[in-house]
């Protein structure tokens, strides 16, 4: 006849039973970028998520395609901005937004040199260096140098006053291949600053140098940006 177990005992094999089904769940579920719609068509990606649309903060992981199967290389907390997330389509200039999407990183850039090892297309921030945020300049949404005449300062970002921020950054191509005036310019990948962003992505400055000497322009990198679930869940990406 069996003897009962001790309650401890019970309680251990309980505890133990719920760790494992834990991690069974979490190493059962594919990776999040095989759950995603599209990724780009290249193999390496970054995902941008947060819990909620209203949502300032989140995750930001770092992917390989490898042996035919999605592998995380890293992660760091993400800050996003300060008025939350909004579908990429119909976002706002000057609403504080981060457009979900996903979208390409067409270069790098710094007012620090480039860490070693990146192999980016890396451009140093200068004295004259902006980005053309006027809607009414042929330059909008370009980086410039110098500022051209038919784009106000007062309307476009300074790079080098912005050296906490800008250390690192990489852009993201929203609105940039074909900008659309008023949808939004300036949204990069860059280090934290104080707090939420005003429509960037941002990461510690120990992340972005990590992210910069992973990132290889012949595996053509994207990064999708969404939440966990809802209108603009990362998946739909």
């Amino acid at each position: 006849m069996a003897v009962a177990p001790a309650a401890s005992a019970v309680r251990a094999g309980l505890a133990l039973a719920s760790v494992l089904l834990v991690t069974g769940a979490a190493h059962g579920a594919p990776p999040l970028p095989e759950r995603m719609a599209d990724t780009g068509g290249g193999s390496q990606l970054i995902t941008a998520v947060a819990p909620r649309a209203g949502s300032t903060t989140g995750t930001l992981t770092w992917w390989d395609r490898r042996g035919g199967r999605w592998v995380r290389v890293g992660s760091a907390p993400a800050r996003f901005g300060s008025k939350g997330l909004v579908e990429g389509a119909s976002r706002k200039q000057g609403t504080n937004t981060t457009p979900a999407g996903l979208y390409d990183l067409p270069y790098a850039f710094g007012v620090k040199a480039a860490p070693g090892g990146t192999s980016a297309a890396y451009r140093r921030v200068r004295q004259n260096s902006w980005w053309c945020q006027d809607n009414r300049s042929r330059a909008y949404n370009r980086w410039a140098e110098p500022l051209p005449a038919d784009c106000r300062k007062k309307e476009s970002e300074h790079l080098v006053d912005f050296g906490r921020q800008y250390a690192y950054a990489l852009v993201i191509g929203f609105n940039y291949a074909r900008p659309v005036h008023g949808r939004g310019a300036g949204i990069f990948l860059h280090v934290n600053g104080r707090g939420a962003t005003a429509g960037c992505v941002s990461v510690s400055g120990d992340a972005m140098r990590r992210i910069l000497t992973w990132a290889k322009p012949e595996r053509a990198p994207h990064i999708a940006i969404g939440t966990r679930s809802g209108p603009i869940a990362i998946t739909r990406y």
